[in-house]
């Protein structure tokens, strides 16, 4: 077999070394994550910010799609055959007999570490996705610049484990709900550009990181104990050089605030204040925002508003009216959720006319933002501001026992009536729509309306006012819609 490599800008050795660290992963894998391990390798050296490398990652990726090395999964994932994978592997070995760079048991159903000894030469290893419970070996790789260790059984790893592999800089401990304590010896890492501990039982992060000064991304999303996990004062802040910091629940539950020295006590006043000091910031994820207040103290920083790109709004009860005009120009929403917002009696659009009227055009106001969830927010009567998010992917609305329509036909009326011009077809794009428990719905749309993507039709629970749904046969022209 003869592959060829897309001759581009970095050069087909470029392509060659990106495509060969798929098959560090097992099973599938999410984009994003991939272009984050190989902007903290190093491997992107044309770029020094992370929304830059994005560009040309995504160009790669497509371009290894088209050449069938990569297959898609979804719209967010993506994978390696079983059969290219072991071509990759064989590549590998051909070259590691002259450079020694991989070292790969992913997926092989190990129930212990490997013998230090096997990989000691290795400049890129992965035993992600085993069985493995304890690491006890003290390394000396001199050599190793990543280390997959994610989707293990993983509880402890040992002090020395991390005390000789200087020149490491890619480090995924994700997946591991069983790891729930660091061991010191990781502040010895002080080549680390990429710490991922998301889905870990990780419980505190120790003061002696502050030794990672490279630091460029710190993933801590979908910790199961993110509420009560202890992040001393003036640890978030040293890392000058951060541009990815990750901080979202797996599952969003309050804690007393038990620990003085934490930066996650209180209303987000000690949170904002390490984040201020990072300049470089390009993406930030944070918790729920649970009250105007605290929203507002957020997107008062030009820098916060660039870099979000998940918001969620939680349990809002100081306010009966949302204005979306506070979420536009974020110019990284991708996904926005509004959950338990008891008191939320309408999300307002009518200052967003000014600027939709201004610029002549509905798509301008939140084009990156694909993702929205309304869950719990009892008074909502309707979703009429969905009309502004031309690239809407994902929505889900459930449990809102006021909400009539989805879309207003006299709200939309007003609202070509004061800009002056038609307002577009809405979910041109949309995937998946999931409708669950809304007992006063009649409406989502008064006709029907093209669904060129749409794969998934939800509605579940009671919704036994909504009587019609806007299809009909030419809603899906070439295209397979499931509806339940």
């Amino acid at each position: 077999m003869i592959i060829v490599f897309p001759e581009r800008m970095h050069g087909s050795g470029c392509f060659l070394k990106l495509w060969l660290l798929h098959m560090l992963y097992a099973g599938q894998f999410p984009t994003k994550g991939l272009v984050e391990h190989w902007f903290c390798e190093g491997l992107l050296n044309d770029f020094d910010r992370f929304s830059e490398a994005q560009i040309q990652c995504d160009h790669i990726i497509n371009s290894l799609l088209n050449a069938c090395l990569l297959e898609r999964v979804g719209e967010d994932y993506v994978k390696m055959h079983d059969v290219i994978r072991d071509m990759a592997l064989w590549i590998a070995c051909e070259l590691e007999v002259k450079e020694n760079n991989f070292f790969v048991k992913a997926g092989a159903q190990l129930l212990e570490e490997p013998d230090a000894m096997t990989w000691e030469c290795a400049k890129r290893m992965s035993i992600m996705s085993n069985h493995i419970k304890v690491l006890r070996e003290t390394l000396k790789c001199h050599n190793l610049r990543t280390l997959f260790l994610g989707e293990n059984n993983l509880q402890v790893i040992s002090d020395g484990f991390f005390h000789f592999i200087p020149r490491l800089t890619v480090l995924n401990l994700s997946r591991n709900y069983g790891l729930e304590e660091l061991p010191k010896g990781i502040s010895q890492l002080i080549s680390l550009e990429c710490l991922d501990l998301s889905s870990t039982g990780i419980r505190e992060l120790l003061i002696e990181l502050k030794s990672l000064t490279k630091l460029k991304m710190l993933d801590l999303s979908n910790m199961l104990f993110v509420r009560k996990i202890k992040i001393p004062r003036q640890l978030i802040s040293s890392f000058s050089k951060l541009q990815i910091f990750k901080l979202r629940p797996l599952i969003n539950r309050d804690y007393p605030d038990e620990e003085e020295d934490n930066v996650l006590n209180g209303v987000n006043e000690n949170l904002i204040k390490e984040l201020k000091c990072l300049q470089h910031l390009n993406i930030l994820s944070i918790p729920p925002i649970k009250n105007v207040f605290a929203l507002e103290r957020f997107l008062n920083f030009n820098l916060f508003r660039c870099c979000i790109e998940t918001l969620e709004l939680e349990g809002f009860r100081d306010s009966n009216v949302f204005n979306s005009l506070c979420l536009e120009n974020m110019e990284r929403l991708e996904k926005s959720c509004f959950k338990d917002c008891a008191s939320m009696e309408e999300i307002k659009i009518e200052k967003l006319l000014s600027s939709v009227s201004s610029s002549i055009n509905y798509t301008s106001q939140f084009h990156k933002l694909s993702h929205v969830i309304i869950d719990g927010c009892g008074k909502l009567t309707d979703t009429t501001w969905l009309i502004f998010v031309p690239n809407l992917r994902f929505l889900s609305i459930s449990w809102c026992f006021k909400m009539e329509e989805i879309l207003s036909e006299g709200k939309l009326g007003e609202v070509a009536d004061k800009v002056g011009i038609p307002y577009p077809k809405p979910f041109l794009k949309l995937e998946m729509l999931k409708l669950c428990v809304l007992p006063e719905l009649k409406s989502i749309y008064w006709d029907a309306l093209p669904f060129p993507f749409l794969k998934h039709f939800c509605v579940w629970g009671d919704c036994s006012k909504l009587k019609k749904l806007p299809l009909n046969s030419d809603s899906a022209k070439r295209n397979h819609i499931t509806i339940e």
